[in-house]
């Protein structure tokens, strides 16, 4: 079949880590721009990316790109789409998506028209008026950005940071793709010792442990694309079966989580254990109080930060008390995301490195020690 063009949205500062994923499950003729990477590939390169890219928020298949400014325009551009390639007579093919800085600025009526536009385009192809709509999902996305469209298929379906191992979280996790980010921002490898002296869910261990043992983080949940009937089932079969088999279980990667809540801590250990990585990780209630770095162990962590006053002067204390017990140099590197701007002041140490990062709508910045 010819090529598929497929775009990626992410977490705006993960764009190059998620360049570099799709480069290695071999994507094609990429681009980058903000909070998205696009590339081109065939359907085993569609289902290497919902295994295998651990920063992706979900892998979209592109069908159209055109500006519009007026409803026809957006009905005859996506009617151009070729959603007959993918979507059968029965299948199901709902609408969503949002409209920025642009003309057609009602979602509701914009996602009304693309419909249509779609119904005509497959009624023409298929011969029938009418379509029950019970087959796969196919679900139909679009983005509208200063008059600019885009006509996507989701083959996700649930996002990609869903790995199948967090059903339960403590009030404030990170999310699973910028936790993985930030693993491979601290260059962790099979033989890394990592610590999270504020582990909450896990979601950090977790995520280095699949980074240093190979794991395909999209391994234990199934998409949206496994009910493609294009795609032929023995593909998927053969991508999960290469995948299960690219684990590497002669790493020596350790890590070691602790949290002063004793229910963050049972939840760690349930998470770790859904993870499968259960004997890799050791995990303690503990305060950051009595924390003893250990030579060559990288910490990574996302400490407590408040919304209201009083939450923030206690995380400002926090920060205190971690400047004073991570020595954070080169045997002890150290990455802290934080989205308080005085953190280097209050942690009394200036980062060898920052990135911003974006946790949900938050402005972070992940502060990196390891000279």
């Amino acid at each position: 079949m010819n090529l598929i063009r497929m775009v990626c949205p992410c977490h705006f500062g993960l764009e190059s880590t998620l360049k570099f994923e799709i480069t290695r499950i071999g994507g094609q003729d990429i681009s980058v721009s903000d909070g998205r990477v696009a590339f081109s590939g065939d359907f085993g390169t569609l289902i290497k990316a919902n295994l295998w890219l651990s920063t992706a928020e979900r892998v979209l298949v592109q069908l159209a790109e055109f500006d519009a400014y007026s409803f026809e325009e957006l009905f005859q551009g996506t009617k151009n789409a070729p959603f007959e390639d993918f979507i059968g007579a029965d299948d199901r093919f709902p609408v969503k998506g949002y409209s920025l800085n642009s003309e057609l600025h009602s979602v509701p009526d914009c996602q009304s028209i693309i419909k249509k536009a779609a119904v005509e385009r497959l009624k023409n192809n298929y011969g029938i008026s009418y379509f029950e709509e019970t087959g796969a999902l196919y679900q139909v996305r679009f983005s509208i950005l200063k008059n600019h469209v885009s006509i996507f298929l989701d083959s996700t379906g649930e996002g990609l940071h869903k790995r199948g191992y967090r059903r339960n979280s403590n009030a404030a996790p990170i999310k699973e793709t910028l936790a993985a980010g930030i693993v491979d921002l601290a260059h962790i490898r099979g033989d890394s010792v990592v610590c999270d002296p504020f582990c909450g869910s896990g979601t950090i261990l977790i995520e280095a442990a699949y980074k240093a043992l190979n794991i395909a983080p999209g391994l234990k949940r199934r998409f949206a694309s496994d009910n493609w009937s294009i795609i032929p089932q023995n593909l998927w079969e053969t991508e999960r079966k290469a995948a299960l088999e690219a684990i590497r279980k002669d790493t020596d990667f350790f890590a070691y989580g602790y949290d002063i809540d004793p229910e963050c801590v049972a939840l760690t250990q349930e998470n770790c254990r859904k993870a499968g990585i259960q004997k890799r990780v050791e995990i303690k209630q503990a305060d950051i109080k009595n924390y003893e770095n250990i030579s060559n162990t990288v910490t990574i962590c996302n400490p407590p930060y408040g919304e209201r006053l009083l939450e923030i002067r206690e995380a400002e204390k926090l920060y205190s008390i971690m400047g004073q017990r991570y020595i954070a140099d080169r045997e002890h590197p150290c990455f802290v995301i934080s989205p308080h701007e005085e953190f280097e002041k209050l942690f009394g140490k200036t980062a060898d490195k920052r990135r911003k990062l974006y946790n949900g709508m938050l402005k972070c910045q992940l502060y990196m020690y390891f000279k």
